[in-house]
Parts: structure tokens; C-alpha cells; sequence
């Protein structure tokens, strides 16, 4: 389940479909269940209750994760430029940064955004580029050592290319595997333990990227961290100008604790900090 996963054929994908919606399905049950039997009032007078409920959330959001990345691999990679709106790049990274604050304090990560300009718009899918954010911090926040926990977010305008990159303090990875990381799940021992999942996060992160004309090019050193850099291509589309984009509730679910679900303590999901 890597990069080759978002090019199986139709049978694979049909298949991937059937049980991303079954984990939907059964889901949706455990979220009703669970809003029952510890509701919002019980949780925020019971911290007991609260802790249990919050180990029940989290692994709701893990498994919702799981389910959101077996949908995109089920599906055709889209034409590059289709869907892409007239966007505010920086407002759109600074939004994510700005939400991902107090999960980065919960594991002691410090946050630094960067860029030289106040906005600037180019053509892109704001809901896909969140997630690719959204991924690429989680891999950060998982692997994030024990040394400095700094996780930086820079984003620089250049004639023909926004580039967004993202630099961490983490372990890095070793040369030795540097070069099979968007292929981890088709190698005998290289899937991480739970809950850090199937390694789709990186081979979807590529993908949205593609589909926006570009590209993705990590750089990594063991012991001193990881830079992942995504490349957009400097233009405008014909569209309207879109708005800033909102915490993205969807389903009533935030999609930040959606993708930091593997990579955040149980607490991250207390009554509290779901509000």
C-alpha cells in the first residue's frame, strides 16, 4: 500500500472502495454509540470518563484516517489542474500552523511559520493542500526525537514556483532507506508499529502535489531531521477568488485531529480540546 496502490486496477480499487465505506458504515455507529454513553456534559464533569472516552475518540479518528486514505487510493489520480481555485497560499499555510498550535504544545513541538510576503494567490485545491500539510506534520510530530522539538513551515515565492517546505528537528531517516520511503508497505519489515499505519500519508502527499503541476522532494539526514519540500506552480486560474479557508468541519469531525489522530497523546482528544 504505497505510491503502486494509487495505480491498481479497477478490481483493487473496487475493493478499496467496499471497505473504506464499510469503515465508514461501522464507524458512524461507534460515534452514536459513544455520544451516548459519554455525552459532552458527563465528559467535561467526569475526568475518569473523560480519559476512557477520549481513547475511544482517538481511535475513532485513526481509523476515519485509514479509511479517508484507503478512498483516495481507490480512486484515479486526477488531471493535473482540474478542481483548482484562485487561492491565498499563505493565508492557507498560516491558517494550518496556527490550528496545529496547541496539539504541537501537547507533545512539546515548538512551531515556527515563515514567509516574506503577507499573501499571495495561485491556483490550488485549498482542501487538498491542507491535508498534504496536515500529513506531512503528523510525519514530523511522530518522529520528532527527543532532542529540540522544532517542526518549521516556510513558504517562499519565487517567479515560477511557491514553494512549501517543511523542516523538523526528528530523527531523520537513514541513507540506507531514504530512498523507500513511498514504497514502505511492499517491503517485508518496513511497515511502522501501530498506530503509525500503512505509510499512505507520503505517496498521497506526492499525489496532491501532482495534481497541482508539481512536484515533491524530501531531504533527510539521520539524526538532525527531515525537509520535505513541495513545489506549486506560480500561476493563477480563471477562477474567482476563493475565501480563507475555515477550520474544515466536515461531518462535524476537525480534520487537524483527523490526520494528528497517530501522532497525538489520548489527552489530545479530551472533551476540552474537542470543543
Amino acid at each position: 500500500m504505497s505510491e503502486e496502490l494509487f495505480h491498481q486496477d479497477e478490481q483493487v480499487s473496487e475493493v478499496l472502495q467496499q471497505v473504506s465505506s464499510q469503515l465508514r458504515l461501522s464507524l458512524g455507529n461507534i460515534h452514536s454509540a459513544l455520544a451516548r454513553l459519554a455525552p459532552p456534559d458527563v465528559r467535561d464533569g467526569e475526568e475518569k470518563t473523560d480519559l476512557n472516552a477520549a481513547v475511544l475518540s482517538q481511535s475513532y479518528y485513526r481509523i476515519l484516517r485509514l479509511a479517508n486514505n484507503l478512498a483516495d487510493a481507490s480512486e484515479p489520480e486526477r488531471p493535473e489542474g482540474a478542481g483548482l481555485v484562485n487561492e491565498d497560499i499563505v493565508e492557507l499555510c498560516r491558517s494550518v500552523m496556527e490550528r496545529a498550535q496547541v496539539p504541537a504544545e501537547l507533545v512539546g513541538i515548538q512551531l515556527d511559520f515563515r514567509c516574506r510576503k503577507n499573501s499571495h494567490i495561485i491556483a490550488a485545491d485549498g482542501e487538498r493542500i491542507q491535508r498534504l500539510l496536515l500529513n506531512l506534520l503528523s510525519n514530523a510530530f511522530k518522529f520528532i526525537g527527543t532532542g529540540e522539538k522544532r517542526v518549521a513551515l516556510e513558504v517562499r515565492v519565487e517567479a515560477n514556483y511557491v514553494y512549501l517546505v517543511l523542516s523538523d528537528t526528528g530523527r531523520g531517516i537513514p541513507p540506507h532507506l531514504l530512498g523507500t520511503v513511498f514504497d514502505r508497505c511492499r517491503q517485508p519489515g518496513r511497515l511502522d508499529p501501530p498506530p503509525h499505519g500503512l505509510g499512505l500519508g507520503l505517496p498521497l502527499c506526492q499525489r496532491i502535489a501532482r495534481e497541482h503541476g508539481g512536484s515533491l522532494a524530501l531531504a533527510s539526514e539521520e539524526g538532525k531531521g527531515t525537509t520535505v519540500t513541495v513545489s506549486l506552480p506560480n500561476r493563477r486560474g480563471p477562477q474567482r477568488l476563493g475565501m480563507a479557508l475555515p477550520p474544515d468541519m466536515s461531518g462535524g469531525f476537525d480534520p487537524m485531529l483527523v490526520e494528528l489522530s497517530d501522532a497525538l497523546p489520548k489527552q489530545a482528544f479530551m472533551q476540552k480540546y474537542l470543543d
